[in-house]
């Protein structure tokens, strides 16, 4: 058996694959205090016994960053820049307020400690003396940090200093974690590289900490194969994980993604633009061509991640999602939500405010009768009295309130789905739309509507797809080395020899793994890159770049001569190989069509078929909803 665990703001869920084909689903109330108690609780649910792999999909790594709770960090830099993080990109929080500030590193000022040598491109400018070295480590244990972060200038090209910085801080401190970015990052761009070797120390002492308490339970429980989701969507074992934290960024929203990967692999979808919508808030991404589209660069809470992770775009939408009457009496929902305590109004646990669920169950998108999870119930009459209360701040009557909320939740969510698609070149119109997540199916066709699109499809699981996405997920690692050379001055020979001593680290890291290559490329003298497969060797890469680059800015120069910035290897180890992971949620047959409106409820989420759209149901069991 391989289960899935996604621990979400409001709701944990979790998804059983038997080797049978058996599917067991459970749903439970989310813990903030302690996000390992719901994992076992929804372990408990299902009586999970025999489970040969643990796959855990966290938010813990994300909280840390947003709620700035992680560890005390003291970082080594070269001498003259140790306001660089602050510096940060010079581009403006708000453009068009000039009050607005970027949010601070998560390193306080005086915990960064300067070093008196320099690294230049074409080698060493000022040597690093032992006297240098001994100063730089007594000034990091005076300051008696969490963990120690080391990223020198050009660290990239030359690791020699920050190797023998970051060798002599471990002997000093042999229980302090010590990161060096030539370790974790070994790519050019300061701000990126040092960024994220700082997150990548302040999240060290939680992560390692959350996990170590997770393998030992798994241990007590005999539970073998315990895995932990990355942001590139393939999984790390728990010793993997705590030595990249930062990889945990994004763990929760790319299990989403790989279960609406493999739905669309299943019914034979490969453009996909999805968007989960739990209890808190709603992710936006892409899969083209049958793969995820991912990103080497982006930043959670302020904070630059500079790794590989599934294209994610995050906005506080979600059922839990506050609404309220901004200082000029427009109304808003979110980002603020009543999360899984006390919830909802109507989920009867105390709430007092209206949320996005409390304006569908008045408008009776949601039955009160049927359990909506661990047989939680909903309170329509506490729904109607938080939204009354708000409509009549609003001079609304109470149903135009309640459409009113679900209006400016679905222009929310618009928003996010058009970064991922329109602002990168992708036309929703040519994609299928696959909402998942507790709440996402509500909001199907106006989703669509809203996008020009035609065509969704709504999984056979969707409130616990995320889950699904985690029990199937295949193991990866990626490794990444720079290399700043065009095509034309790079031989074959040459390639191979640069690309060699990092598959060698990926085949460490994970054994017997298919081997990708990926390298990122740009026009000499541009400031950004594009991802392009590298497979077919050398010769292909440049003219797989000018095809990729027309398709993302709409237009190419053949003439122009292609750098390699960077070369990532990617190594993956399939996961779930048990045959279908799909089946019939509901009473309905196969074929069978609705015409909306209806709502169609299934055991972890309701979909909502509006005027105009119609339903089919697939041989999976996934909603077909097309305009008719």
């Amino acid at each position: 058996m391989r289960v899935g665990v996604d621990v979400g703001g409001t709701f944990t869920d979790l998804v059983a694959l038997e080797a049978d084909g058996t599917v067991r689903l459970a749903k439970v109330p989310s813990t903030p205090d302690d996000p390992a108690a719901a994992l076992w609780n929804a372990v408990d649910a299902v009586g999970a016994d025999h489970v040969s792999a643990l796959l855990h999909g966290t938010t813990v790594a994300t909280n840390a960053l947003l709620q700035r709770r992680g560890g005390r960090v003291a970082f080594v830099t070269t001498a003259g820049f140790e306001d660089l993080l602050w510096l940060a990109r010079q581009e403006r929080a708000s453009l068009y307020d000039l009050a607005r500030q970027h949010l601070p590193p998560v390193v306080a000022r005086g915990d960064v400690v300067g070093a008196r040598a320099r690294m230049g491109a074409d080698g060493e400018v000022t040597p690093l003396s032992d006297e240098e070295v001994r100063r730089v480590v007594a000034a990091v244990r005076a300051l008696d940090p969490d963990a120690v972060a080391v990223g020198l200038l050009f660290g990239f090209r030359d690791a020699s200093h920050e190797r023998r910085l970051a060798g002599a801080i471990r002997l000093a401190l042999p229980r302090t974690p010590v990161v060096a970015s030539s370790e974790l990052l070994p790519v050019f761009r300061e701000y990126e590289r040092f960024g994220t070797t700082v997150a990548e120390s302040y999240l060290r002492p939680v992560v390692g900490g959350y996990l170590e308490r997770l393998e030992v339970e798994a241990a007590r429980r005999r539970i073998g194969g315990f895995r932990v989701m990355a942001s590139n969507g393939g999984t790390l074992s728990p010793a993997q994980a705590s030595e990249r934290a930062t990889s945990l960024a994004l763990s929760g929203p790319a299990g989403g993604v790989e279960g609406a990967r493999l739905l669309g692999a299943a019914i034979g979808e490969r453009r996909l633009l999805t968007l989960d919508m739990g209890g808190t808030s709603a992710d936006a991404s892409v899969v083209i061509d049958g793969q995820p589209l991912m990103q080497s660069a982006g930043e959670v809470g302020g904070v630059p991640i500079a790794l590989p992770h599934v294209l994610i775009e995050t906005v506080g939408a979600g059922g839990g999602s506050i609404a309220w009457l901004d200082t000029g009496g427009a109304l808003r929902v979110g980002p603020r939500s009543a999360g899984a305590v006390p919830g909802p109004a109507c989920y009867g646990r105390g709430g007092t405010e209206p949320t996005v669920t409390d304006a569908v169950v008045v408008l009776g998108w949601l039955d009160p009768a049927a359990p909506l999870a661990s047989e939680l119930r909903l309170d329509a009459r506490a729904a109607h009295t938080v939204v009354s209360g708000l409509a009549r701040a609003a001079g609304l009557d109470l149903e135009r309130c309640a459409e009113g909320i679900v209006e400016v939740v679905v222009a929310n969510m618009v928003r996010a789905l058009r970064r991922v698609s329109v602002e990168r070149g992708l036309d929703p119109r040519t994609m299928t739309l696959v909402p998942f997540g507790g709440a996402g199916p509500l909001f199907t066709c106006r989703l669509a509507d809203a996008l020009g699109m035609t065509r969704a499809l709504v999984p056979p699981h969707p409130g616990v797809l995320s889950a699904l996405g985690l029990a199937a997920a295949p193991a990866r690692v990626e490794r990444v080395r720079s290399v700043h050379q065009t095509t034309t001055d790079l031989s074959v020979e040459a390639w191979e020899a640069l690309v060699a001593p990092v598959e060698q680290d990926v085949r460490r890291a994970l054994g017997n793994a298919t081997l990708t290559r990926v390298v990122e490329c740009r026009y000499a003298g541009q400031g950004y890159e594009v991802a392009v497969a590298a497979n077919d060797g050398l010769s292909a890469v440049a003219e797989g770049f000018h095809v990729a680059h027309r398709l993302r800015f709409g237009h190419a120069d053949p003439a122009r001569p292609v750098e390699i910035v960077n070369v990532r290897v990617v190594g993956t180890v399939e996961g779930w190989s048990g045959g279908t992971l799909f089946g019939g949620p509901t009473s309905l047959e196969s074929g069978a069509e609705l015409a909306g409106p209806v709502t169609v409820p299934l055991p972890d989420a309701t979909v909502r078929i509006e005027p105009g759209w119609r339903a089919t149901v697939h041989a999976t069991g996934a909603l077909l909803v097309e305009r008719q």
